[in-house]
């Protein structure tokens, strides 16, 4: 008589008893909930400075609960543990923080900012304003999980889409069509000119900093809106205060800045065609739930043997 297999242990941190909702997951996944000291795995929701200084040698793998890890880098997590395989939630938070980027950009487009303050009726002075994404080319910067969430919102709309990634590859997916026009990176300059609206949705590396700065808005038409759910470091925000406020493009549209928190006073809190949302594209009520069913197939993929979903590129740096 064969015996039963043993579970795989996967312990939880940094909160002590964890989430339920990422037990529920772990079971789920097939493995069972242990202490590290047991585990093979590590789930980690909690921030660089809350990570171990060392971990047991029987750890292999460790899930992480953000999508952008260069704070990870700076802390220097990945280098203190190179025998360790991590993983980001990259692509956990995407259908969130697309829905979010899309309504910047229509608040934007639908000339929204100006109607919230005006406190009469100025029909006629909005009717030049308010545009539509019916037959505009919206090129989204960065079309990985979140520009794949994205393309199925925008496409319904009418938009004609330019997909920006890497390596050039089609984009595809469930509700992308497979006529989405995709360029590489090295290839982005080409876009400015042709492009109505921005999405930057890139991960923050040195590779991408200042991705966007005046030359690129200088190329973009005085309509254009900009709209960054990524990383505040990736546009130049001095460019972008000068852009915004001579009217060389039609706004910008942050839920990420550079500094963030943007402080009190900052020219975009009142610039007229800057809106700002404080980086809450994804809050906490909506960050466990999609983060847990990321951990439920990662933890299902672990204990099968098979590859993880968005494994941290040390070269890259995301």
């Amino acid at each position: 008589m064969s015996r039963p297999e043993v579970a795989v242990p996967v312990a939880i941190g940094p909160a002590t008893p964890p989430p339920a909702l990422l037990e529920k997951a772990v079971v789920e996944g097939g493995a069972t909930v242990a202490d590290l000291a047991d585990a093979r795995a590590l789930i980690w929701a909690g921030a660089p400075g809350e990570f171990p200084m060392e971990l047991p040698d029987s750890i292999e793998w460790v899930q992480l609960h953000a999508a952008g890890v260069e704070d990870w880098f700076t802390a220097g997590i990945f280098a203190r543990h190179p025998n360790v395989r991590f993983t980001s939630a990259a692509g956990a938070f995407a259908a969130n923080v697309a829905e979010h980027a899309l309504m910047l950009l229509l608040a934007g487009v639908r000339y929204l900012p100006e109607h919230l303050r005006a406190g009469s009726w100025r029909q006629r002075d909005f009717y030049p304003h308010v545009s539509t994404l019916r037959g505009k080319t919206v090129t989204i910067v960065g079309a990985g999980g979140i520009g794949r969430a994205l393309i199925p919102m925008l496409v319904p709309l009418g938009a004609h889409v330019i997909a920006v990634n890497r390596t050039g590859r089609p984009v595809t997916g469930p509700g992308i069509p497979e006529t989405i026009e995709t360029i590489a990176a090295d290839q982005l300059g080409k876009v400015w000119a042709h492009t109505d609206h921005v999405i930057v949705a890139a991960p923050a590396t040195p590779a991408t900093r200042h991705l966007i700065g005046a030359d690129e808005l200088s190329r973009l038409k005085p309509t254009s809106w900009v709209i960054n759910i990524a990383r505040g470091s990736l546009i130049d925000t001095d460019a972008l205060v000068a852009a915004l406020a001579s009217g060389a493009i039609g706004g910008a549209g942050l839920d990420v800045t550079d500094p963030e928190p943007l402080p009190d006073g900052h020219p975009l809190w009142v610039l007229p065609n800057a809106i700002v949302t404080p980086h809450d594209s994804n809050p906490p009520q909506l960050r466990l739930a999609a983060f847990a069913d990321h951990v439920s197939e990662n933890v299902t993929r672990f204990v099968q043997g098979r590859d993880l979903i968005a494994p941290i590129d040390l070269d890259r740096g995301y």
